[in-house]
């Protein structure tokens, strides 16, 4: 799966540029991922829920709001209750992940938690059984253009075995840094679902950039 991050869009034409990824066939993405900072849990501001919500007046692709947010457990139920697809917490900001799981289902949408590059997965294993997604970050979060932290991968290839073990049940999500020097690794060591910003809203067809990370990501996995 590919899921643009209109982090990378031009924000006066958020629009148009979904509609770059939301065509027919093999250039058409899997979701759209929306991040929201608040200038507080990182230091960036961008998009809030206002903007998500008229978003999904005008797409039909499933959003994946992913909360770089204080406080989520009071906020992040709005994302889901406007009909976000995916709405992915960070651990190191909630305060009840599990609970905030649970909540998030109830108002509609998938729960999913996000890592840091320097958050112990093994720490938070019995929390991800209330979860349908695991978003691994291969750059701290605020900011797009990272370069990508090849480390956390071994966070992945745990992630990978529990789940084919059947000791977790939920899909394997990376963002920050993947483009086509780099997808082929993070997808053979698991990932299901790619976050790419400038990979694809920096291409001259964003649509064509889908396409080709994602034909790079099924020939690596070997899945």
């Amino acid at each position: 799966m590919i899921a643009p991050s209109i982090l990378s869009a031009d924000f006066a034409r958020l629009g148009a540029e979904i509609e770059a990824v939301a065509g027919d066939g093999e250039n058409r993405a899997d979701w759209v991922h929306v991040d929201v900072m608040d200038a507080h849990f990182v230091p960036n501001l961008t998009l809030g829920l206002p903007v998500v919500q008229s978003l999904l007046k005008h797409t039909d692709l499933p959003l994946d709001c992913h909360l770089m947010i204080e406080d989520p457990d009071r906020w992040a139920i709005g994302y889901a209750e406007a009909g976000a697809h995916n709405v992915t917490v960070h651990v190191e900001a909630a305060h009840d992940p599990v609970k905030l799981a649970k909540d998030l289902r109830a108002a509609g949408s998938k729960a999913g938690l996000s890592i840091k590059p320097g958050t112990p997965l093994e720490d938070h294993l019995d929390t991800l059984k209330h979860y349908d997604t695991l978003l691994v970050m291969s750059v701290e979060p605020g900011f797009g253009g990272q370069s990508f932290i090849a480390d956390v991968l071994e966070k992945v290839r745990t992630a990978r075995r529990l789940v084919d073990t059947g000791h977790l049940k939920l899909l394997v999500e990376i963002d920050g840094g993947i483009n086509a020097d780099t997808i082929e690794q993070a997808a053979e060591a698991g990932v299901d679902c790619f976050v790419a910003g400038s990979a694809v809203y920096g291409a001259e067809d964003p649509g064509k950039a889908v396409a080709a990370l994602r034909r790079q990501a099924v020939q690596a996995s070997g899945r």
